[in-house]
């Protein structure tokens, strides 16, 4: 190609500057004539050049079934359209075609690539934020777990903001959400969404949401204003998508693995503030520098902090247990049978009776899963002893070693079959007060030798109580000016004498 671009300067420069003239030309350099022409209207070979399209004879017959295979694939499922080579056996069986594959395959590519959507480039003032959630890998505790990736993004400043939570539900919404605005420094006024089920209760027009009533009350709490993509038009919040692939590549590769998601969370947290040292393509300073400009427009976060939660109504079942999301919680056992209340956090499970919380478990992510209190049977063993051995809420319940030389003694002291139930009322003592007041009172009364319930209690009653300070005057200059005279007692002797008659 060098050599041939070379020769054609040659060529050029001699005939042009008058060194060589045209008919020398051709016969040095062996040109016809109409070559010599071109090279001459030419500051480079031009390349083949079609003054038509080709004909196609064997396809075009076949193009109109083509067109309507592709149109119909527009209503299609993404994973079910047709193939290139799909059409092919089709034209072939249903429609006669004869000819080879590779020219079906040409035609499908140009035409597919002739209907690929263009879109237009979107202008983000300052203020605007995209939120969206993605997948991905990680290994926590040694085991791979699928996590949802919570990303917020602001198409100006190009920050992102992402956290990791075990799915995608309304409480992970809400957090993630509380989580970037405290991050961010401020709420952006504008917040673009998909049509998400944790937001959208209903579609009721094509820009028109009737949304959750948790997504209302984060509303309400933040005051920004929501912005709901069309329907499958994802490309709305083309940034977010975009950000969302660049924050799972960068933040997320290799695959992490950690002890618990909320490390993980804190890496992701630190990793995100690094990223703010990055140019942004285009724009002047780093993703600080204009975040930094985009602050001026946030919203204010409220001074009341927002309770990132979810709240339910379920009963309790005769076996002192409520079921949410699955997994199902204890409850002390005389609220078996009632209706309570459930607040779900993304780390806890809060259950309620009106308006007095009753029970409260670490939440738990996996599925048909059974979280027990031991202390929330307690009551009902004291009434049925028998089966303390066999409930299934104290199998993993470790305490130290003095609470069963204490059964041991209890039992051992008690003829008629009441030791297991003093121990029991021992246990409830935990109720009110800690694991391990209760067993540094567990121990003095096994050194001193009395090991009954009430005496444990007055050990725990006696040690918790606080001495009163005496009430000094030094910090009190007013009062010292105060005098209070004596009481004259003299008065009284005459009752002791007798003196006054009744």
């Amino acid at each position: 190609m060098y050599a041939a671009m070379e020769l054609w300067t040659e060529i050029r420069r001699n005939v042009l500057t008058g060194t060589m003239s045209k008919r020398e030309a051709c016969r040095h350099y062996d040109l016809h004539w109409l070559t010599l022409k071109k090279i001459l209207s030419h500051e480079e070979p031009p390349g083949y050049r079609r003054s038509r399209p080709p004909r196609r004879p064997k396809i075009e017959p076949f193009l109109s079934v083509i067109h309507s295979i592709l149109d119909a694939d527009k209503t299609a499922p993404r994973k079910q359209r047709h193939t290139a080579h799909r059409i092919w056996q089709r034209l072939r069986a249903e429609h006669g075609f004869t000819g080879g594959y590779t020219i079906v395959k040409d035609v499908v590519r140009e035409l597919k690539v002739g209907r690929q959507e263009v879109f237009l480039p979107l202008s983000h003032p300052p203020g605007e934020a995209q939120v969206d959630f993605g997948f991905a890998d990680v290994v926590v505790g040694g085991v791979t777990t699928q996590v949802a990736v919570f990303v917020l993004s602001l198409p100006y400043a190009d920050a992102v903001y992402c956290q990791v939570f075990p799915r995608e539900c309304s409480e992970v919404f809400l957090g993630g959400h509380k989580r970037a605005f405290a991050f961010l420094g401020g709420v952006p006024r504008r917040i673009a969404y998909d049509n998400t089920k944790t937001a959208v209760a209903k579609i009721t027009g094509s820009r028109d949401r009737q949304v959750t009533r948790e997504f209302q009350r984060l509303l309400s709490h933040y005051w920004f204003t929501p912005h709901f993509c069309l329907v499958r038009r994802p490309n709305e919040k083309g940034h977010v998508e975009r950000l969302l692939d660049y924050g799972r590549s960068n933040f997320l590769v290799p695959v992490p693995v950690v002890d618990s998601l909320e490390a993980l969370n804190e890496a992701l947290e630190e990793q995100c503030r690094r990223d703010l040292g990055r140019s942004v393509r285009g724009k002047p300073g780093t993703v600080a520098t204009l975040l930094a400009e985009e602050q001026a427009s946030f919203l204010p976060i409220p001074p009341r902090p927002f309770e990132a939660r979810r709240v339910t109504q379920a009963a309790a079942d005769s076996l002192s247990l409520v079921r949410f999301d699955t997994n199902s919680y204890s409850v002390p056992t005389r609220y078996a049978h009632r209706q309570l209340t459930i607040v779900a956090t993304v780390n806890e499970v809060r259950i309620i009776h009106e308006d007095r919380p009753v029970a409260r478990h670490q939440r738990c992510w996996d599925h048909e899963q059974y979280r027990f209190n031991p202390l929330h049977y307690l009551e009902l063993l004291e009434r049925k002893p028998g089966g303390f051995d066999y409930a299934r809420p104290l199998e993993q319940w470790e305490l130290p070693d003095c609470f069963a030389l204490l059964r041991r003694r209890l039992e051992a002291a008690d003829a008629s079959g009441q030791g297991m139930r003093s121990f029991i009322r021992v246990l409830r003592l935990l109720e009110k007060f800690t694991l391990s007041q209760v067993a540094d009172a567990v121990d003095y009364a096994l050194d001193i030798d009395v090991i009954d319930p009430d005496s444990i209690r007055l050990i725990l009653e006696y040690r918790a109580e606080q001495p009163v300070d005496l009430f000094r005057l030094d910090d009190w200059p007013r009062l010292q000016l105060v005098q209070v005279r004596s009481t004259d007692v003299s008065a009284y002797q005459v009752l002791l004498e007798g003196g006054v008659s009744p």
